[in-house]
């Protein structure tokens, strides 16, 4: 096995001829047994931290909710499609990803310059901004956001300069009722 594994990072054996000496007619050989054998001691020795530790469980379920909640932003951006790359080639689908990449950060940052506002005007108000209480703002937040709308490109006229940073609302003050707000400061 390590002379395998010393093999495949020195370049002197390739991936499909590594992948051909694992396995012969949909059966794995000895070696790819092996390394089978090999890999399950590891997720044993995982499972077996995971369990009795209560920390490890939660620091893994939240990492867990952070990537859950980025596909489901990322499935609320990419809807006209029902999430399916449909280009046939690869350069399409590379296109296809890096455009929800692209669009997915731009959430992304404007969630964090509201929240970076927010928590500013709190804090000049006087409410108590700790770091517990900041860990708790994800920035993959999309209730707020019109994904069905018209957006101006204005990238042209700002191409090589720093784009400006339009003036952001109000904090919303939740004493006054929605319904009776005149909506001057939208």
């Amino acid at each position: 096995m390590l002379r395998v594994a010393g093999s495949l990072t020195l370049g002197e054996v390739r991936g499909h001829d590594l992948i051909r000496m694992l396995s012969r007619d949909g059966k794995p050989t000895g070696l790819g047994d092996a390394f089978a054998h090999y890999g399950r001691i590891f997720k044993t020795l995982h499972l077996l931290q995971f369990v009795p530790y209560e920390g490890y469980r939660r620091m893994v379920g939240a990492q867990l909710n952070v990537t859950e909640a980025r596909h489901r932003l990322a499935r609320k951006i990419f809807f006209g499609q029902r999430g399916e790359l449909r280009r046939h080639y690869r350069e399409g689908t590379e296109d296809q990803l890096g455009a929800l990449g692209l669009a997915l950060n731009s959430v992304v940052l404007f969630n964090s310059l509201c929240i970076d506002a927010a928590v500013k005007q709190l804090a000049a108000e006087g409410f108590p901004v700790t770091g517990e209480l900041l860990a708790r703002l994800p920035p993959l937040q999309f209730g707020h956001i019109n994904f069905l709308g018209r957006y101006a490109n204005f990238l042209g006229r700002y191409a090589f300069t720093r784009l400006p940073v339009p003036g952001l609302r109000r904090l919303r003050d939740p004493t006054i009722d929605d319904e009776t707000d005149d909506g001057a400061d939208a």
